[in-house]
Protein backbone atom coordinates (compact mmCIF):
# COMPACT_ATOMS: atom_id res chain seq x y z
CA UNK A 1 0.00 0.00 0.00
CA UNK A 2 1.50 3.31 -1.05
CA UNK A 3 1.33 6.33 1.20
CA UNK A 4 -0.92 8.43 -1.01
CA UNK A 5 2.09 9.99 -2.73
CA UNK A 6 3.40 11.47 0.52
CA UNK A 7 6.94 11.50 -0.83
CA UNK A 8 6.21 13.40 -4.05
CA UNK A 9 6.29 16.97 -2.72
CA UNK A 10 2.66 17.52 -1.75
CA UNK A 11 3.48 17.33 1.97
CA UNK A 12 6.03 19.12 4.14
CA UNK A 13 8.86 16.74 5.04
CA UNK A 14 9.57 16.33 8.75
CA UNK A 15 6.44 18.11 10.03
CA UNK A 16 3.27 16.49 11.34
CA UNK A 17 0.33 17.02 13.69
CA UNK A 18 -1.08 14.59 16.24
CA UNK A 19 -4.53 15.07 17.76
CA UNK A 20 -5.73 13.94 21.16
CA UNK A 21 -9.51 13.75 20.77
CA UNK A 22 -11.27 13.61 24.12
CA UNK A 23 -14.89 12.57 24.60
CA UNK A 24 -16.95 12.12 27.78
CA UNK A 25 -19.29 9.12 27.86
CA UNK A 26 -20.91 7.16 30.68
CA UNK A 27 -18.88 9.09 33.27
CA UNK A 28 -15.62 8.18 31.56
CA UNK A 29 -13.12 10.49 29.87
CA UNK A 30 -12.20 8.71 26.66
CA UNK A 31 -9.65 9.26 23.90
CA UNK A 32 -10.04 8.21 20.28
CA UNK A 33 -7.38 5.74 19.09
CA UNK A 34 -6.81 4.07 15.71
CA UNK A 35 -5.19 0.73 14.86
CA UNK A 36 -2.81 0.44 11.93
CA UNK A 37 -3.94 -2.00 9.23
CA UNK A 38 -3.13 -5.65 9.98
CA UNK A 39 -1.19 -4.82 13.17
CA UNK A 40 -1.69 -4.60 16.92
CA UNK A 41 -0.26 -1.06 17.01
CA UNK A 42 -2.58 1.71 18.19
CA UNK A 43 -2.04 5.43 17.66
CA UNK A 44 -3.59 8.83 18.08
CA UNK A 45 -5.17 10.35 14.96
CA UNK A 46 -2.59 12.40 13.10
CA UNK A 47 -1.39 13.51 9.73
CA UNK A 48 1.07 15.49 7.67
CA UNK A 49 1.04 19.16 6.77
CA UNK A 50 0.49 20.22 3.19
CA UNK A 51 3.05 22.46 1.49
CA UNK A 52 0.33 25.08 1.00
CA UNK A 53 -1.39 24.49 4.36
CA UNK A 54 -1.23 26.30 7.70
CA UNK A 55 -0.36 24.15 10.72
CA UNK A 56 -3.68 24.82 12.46
CA UNK A 57 -5.51 24.09 9.21
CA UNK A 58 -3.81 20.70 9.03
CA UNK A 59 -5.02 19.82 12.54
CA UNK A 60 -8.56 20.92 11.70
CA UNK A 61 -8.48 18.84 8.53
CA UNK A 62 -7.35 15.75 10.44
CA UNK A 63 -10.16 16.25 12.96
CA UNK A 64 -12.77 16.70 10.25
CA UNK A 65 -11.57 13.61 8.41
CA UNK A 66 -11.59 11.43 11.54
CA UNK A 67 -14.68 12.73 13.39
CA UNK A 68 -16.86 14.39 10.76
CA UNK A 69 -16.94 17.51 12.98
CA UNK A 70 -15.63 20.98 12.25
CA UNK A 71 -17.04 23.30 14.91
CA UNK A 72 -15.22 21.87 17.95
CA UNK A 73 -12.79 23.10 20.59
CA UNK A 74 -9.18 22.69 19.46
CA UNK A 75 -6.03 23.78 21.29
CA UNK A 76 -2.36 23.49 20.38
CA UNK A 77 -0.47 22.42 23.50
CA UNK A 78 3.10 21.26 22.78
CA UNK A 79 5.65 20.42 20.10
CA UNK A 80 7.49 17.10 20.26
CA UNK A 81 10.91 16.88 18.66
CA UNK A 82 13.04 14.58 20.80
CA UNK A 83 15.80 12.75 18.90
CA UNK A 84 14.57 9.41 20.21
CA UNK A 85 11.48 9.83 18.01
CA UNK A 86 13.50 8.89 14.91
CA UNK A 87 14.87 5.73 16.54
CA UNK A 88 11.38 4.55 17.46
CA UNK A 89 10.03 5.67 14.09
CA UNK A 90 12.39 3.51 12.06
CA UNK A 91 11.64 0.43 14.15
CA UNK A 92 7.87 0.80 14.37
CA UNK A 93 7.38 2.05 10.81
CA UNK A 94 9.31 -0.99 9.60
CA UNK A 95 6.86 -3.29 11.40
CA UNK A 96 3.83 -1.38 10.13
CA UNK A 97 5.24 -1.03 6.61
CA UNK A 98 6.05 -4.73 6.24
CA UNK A 99 2.48 -5.71 7.08
CA UNK A 100 0.92 -2.98 4.93
CA UNK A 101 3.14 -3.53 1.90
CA UNK A 102 4.74 -0.09 1.79
CA UNK A 103 7.38 0.68 -0.79
CA UNK A 104 10.96 1.51 0.20
CA UNK A 105 10.42 5.14 -0.88
CA UNK A 106 7.38 5.36 1.39
CA UNK A 107 9.31 3.85 4.29
CA UNK A 108 12.32 6.13 3.82
CA UNK A 109 10.11 9.23 3.78
CA UNK A 110 7.81 8.41 6.66
CA UNK A 111 10.52 7.03 8.96
CA UNK A 112 12.77 10.07 8.64
CA UNK A 113 12.90 12.57 11.50
CA UNK A 114 9.55 14.27 12.16
CA UNK A 115 8.72 17.06 14.59
CA UNK A 116 5.07 16.89 15.53
CA UNK A 117 2.77 19.47 17.10
CA UNK A 118 0.16 18.20 19.52
CA UNK A 119 -3.42 19.44 19.60
CA UNK A 120 -6.23 18.37 21.87
CA UNK A 121 -9.87 18.50 20.85
CA UNK A 122 -12.97 18.27 23.03
CA UNK A 123 -15.96 16.73 21.28
CA UNK A 124 -19.54 15.76 21.99
CA UNK A 125 -19.12 11.98 21.98
CA UNK A 126 -22.61 11.40 20.59
CA UNK A 127 -21.96 13.57 17.52
CA UNK A 128 -18.75 11.90 16.35
CA UNK A 129 -18.87 9.72 13.25
CA UNK A 130 -15.45 8.07 13.11
CA UNK A 131 -13.70 7.52 9.78
CA UNK A 132 -10.53 5.49 10.36
CA UNK A 133 -8.92 6.46 7.03
CA UNK A 134 -6.80 4.37 4.67
CA UNK A 135 -4.01 3.48 7.11
CA UNK A 136 -6.19 2.03 9.89
CA UNK A 137 -8.69 -0.81 10.06
CA UNK A 138 -10.56 -0.04 13.28
CA UNK A 139 -10.88 2.46 16.10
CA UNK A 140 -11.55 2.46 19.82
CA UNK A 141 -12.67 5.06 22.35
CA UNK A 142 -10.40 4.10 25.24
CA UNK A 143 -10.80 5.16 28.85
CA UNK A 144 -7.80 7.39 29.61
CA UNK A 145 -6.80 5.00 32.42
CA UNK A 146 -6.88 1.95 30.12
CA UNK A 147 -5.23 3.17 26.92
CA UNK A 148 -2.14 0.97 27.04
CA UNK A 149 0.99 1.51 24.95
CA UNK A 150 0.64 3.67 21.86
CA UNK A 151 2.66 4.22 18.69
CA UNK A 152 5.97 6.13 18.98
CA UNK A 153 5.64 8.76 21.74
CA UNK A 154 1.85 9.02 21.51
CA UNK A 155 1.47 7.91 25.14
CA UNK A 156 3.59 10.90 26.15
CA UNK A 157 1.57 13.18 23.88
CA UNK A 158 -1.64 11.95 25.53
CA UNK A 159 -0.28 12.65 29.02
CA UNK A 160 0.77 16.16 28.01
CA UNK A 161 -2.71 16.81 26.65
CA UNK A 162 -4.38 15.52 29.81
CA UNK A 163 -2.21 17.75 32.00
CA UNK A 164 -3.04 20.76 29.85
CA UNK A 165 -6.74 19.95 30.08
CA UNK A 166 -6.49 19.76 33.87
CA UNK A 167 -4.72 23.13 34.03
CA UNK A 168 -7.43 24.67 31.85
CA UNK A 169 -10.41 23.51 33.93
CA UNK A 170 -10.99 26.66 35.96
CA UNK A 171 -9.14 29.12 33.72
CA UNK A 172 -10.86 28.74 30.37
CA UNK A 173 -13.75 26.38 31.27
CA UNK A 174 -12.90 24.25 28.25
CA UNK A 175 -14.24 21.06 29.87
CA UNK A 176 -17.82 22.20 29.23
CA UNK A 177 -17.19 21.43 25.56
CA UNK A 178 -17.40 17.77 26.54
CA UNK A 179 -20.98 18.12 27.81
CA UNK A 180 -24.24 18.51 25.96
CA UNK A 181 -25.80 21.97 25.83
CA UNK A 182 -27.72 21.36 29.06
CA UNK A 183 -26.48 19.34 32.03
CA UNK A 184 -26.99 18.70 35.71
CA UNK A 185 -24.60 19.78 38.43
CA UNK A 186 -23.93 16.10 39.09
CA UNK A 187 -22.80 15.64 35.49
CA UNK A 188 -20.43 18.61 35.77
CA UNK A 189 -18.95 17.22 38.98
CA UNK A 190 -18.55 13.77 37.43
CA UNK A 191 -16.72 15.33 34.48
CA UNK A 192 -14.36 17.28 36.73
CA UNK A 193 -13.68 14.24 38.92
CA UNK A 194 -12.93 12.11 35.86
CA UNK A 195 -10.50 14.64 34.41
CA UNK A 196 -8.77 15.30 37.74
CA UNK A 197 -8.74 11.64 38.72
CA UNK A 198 -10.02 12.24 42.25
CA UNK A 199 -13.34 12.69 44.12
CA UNK A 200 -14.62 16.15 45.02
CA UNK A 201 -16.85 17.16 47.93
CA UNK A 202 -20.30 17.76 46.43
CA UNK A 203 -21.28 20.79 48.52
CA UNK A 204 -17.93 22.52 48.00
CA UNK A 205 -17.95 21.82 44.28
CA UNK A 206 -21.49 23.11 43.80
CA UNK A 207 -20.74 26.25 45.82
CA UNK A 208 -17.63 26.88 43.74
CA UNK A 209 -19.47 26.45 40.42
CA UNK A 210 -22.30 28.76 41.41
CA UNK A 211 -19.94 31.41 42.78
CA UNK A 212 -18.21 31.65 39.39
CA UNK A 213 -21.44 33.03 37.90
CA UNK A 214 -21.01 31.09 34.66
CA UNK A 215 -24.09 28.84 34.82
CA UNK A 216 -27.72 29.56 34.06
CA UNK A 217 -30.33 27.37 35.75
CA UNK A 218 -33.11 26.64 33.29
CA UNK A 219 -35.53 23.94 34.43
CA UNK A 220 -36.06 20.72 36.31
CA UNK A 221 -34.96 17.43 34.78
CA UNK A 222 -37.96 15.22 35.34
CA UNK A 223 -36.60 11.69 35.63
CA UNK A 224 -38.42 10.56 38.76
CA UNK A 225 -40.31 12.07 41.65
CA UNK A 226 -40.54 15.86 41.55
CA UNK A 227 -38.69 16.21 44.84
CA UNK A 228 -35.73 14.30 43.36
CA UNK A 229 -35.54 15.99 40.00
CA UNK A 230 -32.21 17.84 39.62
CA UNK A 231 -31.95 21.25 38.05
CA UNK A 232 -30.65 21.61 34.52
CA UNK A 233 -27.96 24.18 33.75
CA UNK A 234 -26.22 25.62 30.73
CA UNK A 235 -23.35 28.03 30.30
CA UNK A 236 -24.45 31.64 30.37
CA UNK A 237 -24.57 33.17 26.95
CA UNK A 238 -22.35 36.22 26.37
Amino acid sequence: MALNNYATGEWMPGISVDCVIFGFHENQLKVLTLRFNQTDIWSLPGGFVGVQEDLDAAAKRVLLERTGLSDIYLEQFHTFGCLKRIQEAKKQHKEVGDKMGRTQDDYDWISSRFITTGYFALVDYEKVVVNVGAMSDTYSWKDIHEVGELFLDHSEILQFALEQLRLSLDITLVAFNLLTETFTMSEVQSLYETILGKPLVRTNFQRKMLSMDILERIEKKYTGGAHKAPYLYRLKRP
